[in-house]
């Protein structure tokens, strides 16, 4: 089963994304570029979905599932507070 990014955590992602801008980590992405960056425990979900990609690809794909969470997140959050007792009194 192809499990993409789900389960990198975002926090990774938001490190990678900033290791590839600043040209820290080259591309194509390779296994001994994810370990020296600290990023060895999720290297599996990276290489299969990004192993073949160049820079630009590799900014395009993080950066699209980033926003996709950032969305999933705000819909998450309920849009009004709650009223409270005293709120709601004549």
């Amino acid at each position: 089963m192809i499990r993409g990014l789900t389960d990198v955590p975002t926090d990774a992602l938001r490190t990678l994304v900033r290791l590839v801008y600043k040209d820290e980590i080259g591309t194509p992405l390779d296994i001994t570029q994810i370990t020296r960056t600290g990023l060895q425990y999720c290297a599996t979900d990276l290489l299969a979905t990004l192993r073949t990609l160049d820079k630009p690809a590799v900014l395009a794909v993080l950066t699209v599932t980033l926003a996709e969470r950032e969305a999933t997140a705000r819909r998450a959050v309920p849009a009004r507070r709650p009223v409270t007792p005293a709120e709601d009194a004549p």
